[in-house]
């Protein structure tokens, strides 16, 4: 079973309670169909599961989708006006709508500061982010998204349901 090789850290974007005794990390695509269908079950196992569940999300997105890219960015950049995981939502929420312009559209719906957005998408330190992201995702052999580990293991059952992943964090516990 292959292991991931960078444990969640401070660097991540994670959800759910510090004393959570379950890590689960998903290397997602926010182009992805596979991973908008991961987004809301990820979304239910965080109701269910939300005292013992931290989750984490790591971009990977698809080097041949320039847009996949962008959406990355836009996530990144969200962040560092502390509204990841409202971008990360909507972009998965608005898959068929990613586009720039749109991108900037959804931070105003968001009320970042646009220029700030603006700027931050394009620099250094968000491409920094999104390519740790991806270093890592490579060195514990991600090869497609949404790949999911849970605690540190990769989880092979994940069959794209509710109940694969609420199993196999069942059998964490």
């Amino acid at each position: 079973m292959d292991e991931l090789t960078t444990p969640a850290g401070s660097l991540d974007h994670i959800q759910g309670k510090a004393s959570a005794t379950i890590t689960l990390v998903e290397y997602g695509d926010y182009l992805s169909p596979h991973c908008g269908e991961a987004h809301s079950i990820i979304k239910k196992l965080m109701k269910e599961f939300h005292n013992e569940l931290l989750f984490v999300f790591r971009n990977f997105p698809d080097d041949s989708a320039p847009e996949a890219m962008i959406a990355a960015q836009a996530a990144e950049a969200a962040a560092l006006q502390n509204k990841f995981w409202e971008m990360h939502d909507l972009i998965f929420e608005q898959q068929d709508q990613v586009s720039e312009s749109n991108l900037v559209y959804f931070a105003e719906t968001l009320n970042l500061n646009v220029e700030q957005f603006e700027n931050d998408y394009n620099s250094q330190n968000v491409i920094s982010k999104i390519e740790s992201d991806i270093e890592s995702g490579i060195r514990s052999e991600v090869t497609d998204t949404p790949t999911f580990f849970i605690d540190d293991e990769r989880l092979e059952s994940y069959d794209e349901t509710f109940e694969s992943l609420a199993t196999a964090i069942r059998k964490a516990e």
